[in-house]
């Protein structure tokens, strides 16, 4: 094989598997913001902004799986 076609698989592994926690923690992040929401309308505020920042931390991961993944297809 080819070292740029390894570099390709590489890369793809790294964005695939690095984001995919995020995305599970996301959705379940999501998910039960929503379930509190329900619960307690009244402090969908404060749910909403304590979720908005979990979900920022959580994408912040993929982000790095994204930086990896660049720095393995061109260096």
């Amino acid at each position: 094989m080819e070292l740029e076609a390894v570099k390709s698989i590489a890369a793809a592994i790294a964005i695939g598997l690095g984001s995919l926690g995020p995305g599970i923690a996301i959705g379940i992040l999501a998910g039960k913001a929503m379930e509190a929401i329900g619960r307690n309308p009244d402090a969908s505020t404060k749910i909403q902004t304590a979720m908005i920042l979990a979900i920022a931390f959580a994408e912040a991961i993929a982000i790095y799986a994204l930086v990896v993944a660049l720095i393995i297809k061109f260096a």
